[in-house]
């Protein structure tokens, strides 16, 4: 798990999970940018609309308590948090 939060493009993930960090990455960096395309994508992975919506939910999340952190100085620890 540490090597995936570290960098997950250099750990062996299957196609599922692969196709779930690529559309984080876009929702996070390029979030005006995800489009119908990237969702079917996610479906053509064989994952289902509500699948797909709690993935969103989740991403959205951490994007939104990562900015909150970094506004307030917050600073993780995350070799205590991810081991």
């Amino acid at each position: 798990m540490h090597a995936v939060v570290k960098d997950w493009r250099s750990v062996s993930l299957d196609s599922v999970d692969t196709a779930l960090c690529e559309f984080a990455a876009l929702l996070t960096h390029n979030n005006s940018k995800v489009s119908d395309s990237d969702v079917n994508t996610l479906r053509k992975h064989g994952l289902d609309d509500r699948t797909i919506h709690d993935a969103i939910q989740v991403i959205a999340y951490f994007n939104y308590i990562t900015r909150v952190a970094d506004a307030t100085g917050v600073i993780a620890d995350y070799d205590r948090a991810w081991g």
